[in-house]
C-alpha cells in the first residue's frame, strides 16, 4: 500500500534532518574534532541533573506497565519524593524518559564489556575475538537491554519519529554505534570511521525494530537477523544512506503506532 501524504512529509523532514546531521559530521576530522570517543580526553559530564535522574529512574520502573508516558513520569516524581508538577523539570516530556533509556543502556555496556567479550561463544574456540565478532556481541547485549520495555518500544519509536526529537534520537544512535566500536577496540581514523558507524547504526536500528515483533524464545530470531545483517555490511553504502533508511522505517513505524492510538494522521 502506498504511503500517505502525511507519512511522506514526515519521512522527508526526517531525511533532511539526517542529511544536516551528516553534513555536520563531515566538517569534523575524525582524528581531531569528532564529538564522540577520544582515547586522550575524559568523557563529558552526565546528561541528566540529580533531580532529573531521580525522577526518570523512578519513572522508568513504571514503563513496562504504563509505557513512555506523562503518567509514568508523574508516578516516578511521586516515588522520588517530588510533587507531580516537578515533571516540568523535563520539558521534553515522555521523550526524556526514552532518552534516559537510551543513555543508561548505552552507558551500561562499558562496565560489562570485558565480561561480554570474554564469554565463551557458540564457536567455543580459544582464538581471540576479531573486531566484527566483538561488535556482534556488544550489539546483541545492547539489544537485550530492551527486553523489559520491548512491548512498549514501538510507542517509543512513534515519539522519536516526531521532528522535534529526531536530532536527539539520531545523536544517541550515533553515540551507541561509536561506543560499540570503541569498546570493540576499533581505532581507525580514516573514512571507514564514518561508514562502519553509519552501517552499524542502520543494522542496530533495523534489528531493534525487528525485535519488537519477535516472539521466539530468547529473541533467537532477532539474533539471527542481526548476524545476517552484519554479514551483509560490505554491501552497505554511505552513512547518509544508512541514516536515511533508519529514519524512513522509524517514521513509518511511528506513524502506524500514532494511528493505532487514534491520532488523525
Amino acid at each position: 500500500m502506498a504511503p500517505s501524504r502525511a507519512t511522506t512529509r514526515l519521512v522527508a523532514v526526517l531525511r533532511r534532518t539526517a542529511q544536516q546531521q551528516h553534513q555536520t559530521l563531515r566538517l569534523r576530522s575524525p582524528a581531531l574534532r569528532r564529538s564522540y570517543h577520544s582515547y586522550d580526553h575524559p568523557p563529558p559530564p552526565g546528561v541528566f541533573s540529580t533531580a532529573e535522574h531521580a525522577i526518570l529512574s523512578a519513572a522508568y520502573r513504571h514503563v513496562p506497565e504504563h509505557g513512555f508516558t506523562a503518567h509514568a513520569l508523574s508516578l516516578g516524581a511521586r516515588d522520588a519524593g517530588y510533587l507531580d508538577i516537578s515533571t516540568n523539570l523535563l520539558p521534553e516530556g515522555p521523550f526524556s524518559l526514552i532518552r534516559y533509556h537510551l543513555v543508561t543502556q548505552r552507558e551500561a555496556l562499558a562496565p560489562r564489556s570485558e565480561e561480554i567479550l570474554n564469554q565463551p561463544g557458540e564457536e567455543n574456540t580459544p582464538a581471540p575475538l576479531q573486531i566484527p565478532e566483538k561488535v556482534e556481541r556488544l550489539t546483541w547485549e545492547r539489544l537485550l537491554g530492551n527486553q523489559e520495555v520491548n512491548h512498549r518500544w514501538q510507542e517509543a519509536l512513534a515519539i522519536m519519529a516526531q521532528p522535534s526529537h529526531v536530532p536527539a534520537s539520531l545523536r544517541e544512535l550515533a553515540l551507541l554505534a561509536d561506543e560499540i566500536y570503541y569498546l570493540a577496540g576499533d581505532t581507525s581514523v580514516d573514512p571507514s570511521w564514518y561508514t562502519k558507524r553509519g552501517s552499524l547504526s542502520m543494522l542496530y536500528a533495523s534489528s531493534e525494530l525487528f525485535m519488537t515483533n519477535d516472539r521466539t524464545p530468547g529473541y533467537n530470531a532477532t539474533r539471527d537477523f542481526l548476524r545476517r545483517r552484519l554479514d551483509e555490511t560490505t554491501k552497505v553504502g554511505s552513512m547518509v544512506g544508512s541514516v536515511a533508511q533508519w529514519v524512513g522505517f522509524t517514521a513509518s513505524a511511528g506513524v502506524n503506532v500514532l494511528r493505532s492510538k487514534g491520532v488523525g494522521i
